[in-house]
């Protein structure tokens, strides 16, 4: 397993190691003991299995918040994603700022996202299937959002005019 920092501190690509053969690969896409012997958080709460018929679609930006925090680890199976994470950590010394991976199944990069960032990702093509562990379970009473196109954070998101939910389209800009 490879571990790269990103630029935001917490926030990590992680891509497991592939084992090539005339039949393709395996690989772990998570392994509860080397993540702990990198200082990640190894206990899994739940698994997500979100799938995106169409390019463009954005999920995001979502968070949870304490004590229900979540740290996630996100992977695309089938298609291609840009994946970002936002930091709102107050007294952060990179707070609103963003970074971004695009992941997809050939490379099987992974996003470490800990809890303090929001997350939200776009479809790059039609059907993609997306991947991501949580280390706590979802709460919707815990469940907080920022609006994708806050000027605030200035991601640039690669598919303009995104398909939203009615929820991600209505969350506020980030008070500052």
């Amino acid at each position: 397993m490879d571990v790269k920092e990103t630029g935001l501190e917490g926030v990590l690509l992680v891509t497991p190691q592939l084992f090539r053969d005339e039949r393709g690969y395996f690989t772990e896409l998570f392994q509860t003991e080397r993540f702990r012997q990198a200082g990640l958080e190894h206990r899994v709460a739940q698994v997500n299995l979100p799938q995106n018929v169409t390019r463009g679609t954005l999920r995001g930006l979502h968070m949870q918040v304490a004590p229900m925090a979540q740290t996630k680890l996100v992977s695309c199976l089938r298609g291609r994603i840009f994946d970002v994470a936002v930091d709102v950590r107050p007294g952060s010394p990179t707070f609103g700022r963003w970074t971004g991976a695009e992941l997809d199944p050939e490379e099987r990069g992974m996003l470490y996202i800990p809890h303090g960032f929001a997350h939200g990702y776009q479809a790059m093509e039609d059907g993609t299937e997306v991947q991501y562990l949580t280390f706590e379970l979802w709460s919707p009473d815990h469940e907080r959002g920022f609006r994708w196109d806050d000027p605030a954070f200035g991601i640039d998101w690669p598919v303009a005019d995104p398909i939203l939910s009615p929820k991600d389209a209505a969350y506020p800009l980030m008070e500052r």
